[in-house]
């Protein structure tokens, strides 16, 4: 007999739709673009031919329509792991549970998932208003610690040798993104390896006004390597995004940006020049 998930573990609201998102199955496409600003999703609906569905709940933002006859939905999640979180396990549930029977479908729905965030780099010698895909996020946030999961190989090396070289008391997590929607960046991008901080301040070696335990963080993921595999930059969902992606089936990638250059304490002059030309790209090759 299949498992029915409880109306206090799987909410949904009265019109049948998930609880955060406000979303029914037909009102989502299988091909979804990802922003943490909720006030991004219209820097890419504005490039659709037509949005014919919109929904504002909280900070989960979403238009689905049309663009080069493609359908997409593009949504916004709010920043750090925790809305990421709710946003993939309700994204999930509208393909892969029935919600009328509150059971799983026998047949899994693989979604197409690219985030399109900002970010800062902690390499010199990647310049501001460059774009870059993260072939690996490590996580230093702690949501995938009351989660069931084994890391193999190079991510469970990268994950342990963080943790002692940045002296953290738990073990970040480590997540390679879709090798599929990849190859469609690579020509087109930076490759790099990105790391989710659960803050925009202290874990991200930024002091104001309130001192920080770990003042050379930068300095320690800047210099930072494990089986040829490099630290680029620092946000606060990629790796939030890539592990729930493995976890559920999905294929995700995540692009960002760099706004910033930590090592050289430069920040772009022109912001939205930058990502509405990373978005362009996305809309092109999604």
């Amino acid at each position: 007999m299949p498992h029915t998930y409880s109306p206090t573990d799987l909410i949904l609201n009265p019109d049948g739709s998930v609880y955060h998102l406000s979303l029914r199955p037909i009102d989502i496409s299988d091909k979804i673009i990802v922003v943490g600003d909720p006030g991004r999703v219209h820097r890419v609906s504005r490039h659709f031919d037509s949005v014919d569905f919109e929904m504002n709940k909280r900070e989960f933002i979403t238009h689905t329509g049309r663009y080069k006859g493609k359908k997409l939905s593009v949504i916004s999640s709010g920043m750090g792991t925790d809305n990421v979180e709710i946003l993939m396990t309700e994204l999930d549930a509208l393909f892969n549970i029935d919600l009328v029977k509150r059971q799983a479908k026998p047949r899994k729905k693989k979604l197409q998932i690219i985030r399109i965030g900002t970010s800062g780099t902690i390499r010199d010698d990647i310049k501001v208003g460059s774009h870059l895909a993260s072939e690996y996020a490590i996580g230093l946030d702690t949501i995938l610690q009351f989660y069931e999961y084994k890391l193999k190989g190079v991510e469970k090396k990268i994950a342990r040798k963080l943790k002692e070289d940045l002296g953290l008391s738990y073990t970040p997590y480590c997540f390679k993104g879709s090798t599929t929607l990849l190859e469609r960046f690579k020509d087109c991008t930076i490759v790099g390896n990105t790391v989710t901080c659960p803050g925009f301040y202290a874990p991200q070696g930024r002091e104001i006004r309130m001192p920080i335990k770990n003042k050379d963080i930068i300095q320690k993921m800047q210099y930072f390597h494990e089986e040829g595999i490099w630290l680029t930059n620092l946000e606060m969902e990629t790796a939030g995004y890539y592990a729930f992606g493995k976890l559920l089936g999905h294929e995700v990638l995540s692009l960002n940006a760099i706004l910033a250059n930590r090592i050289k304490g430069q920040f772009s002059k022109n912001p939205n020049r930058m990502i509405d030309g990373l978005i362009k790209k996305v809309l092109d090759r999604i």
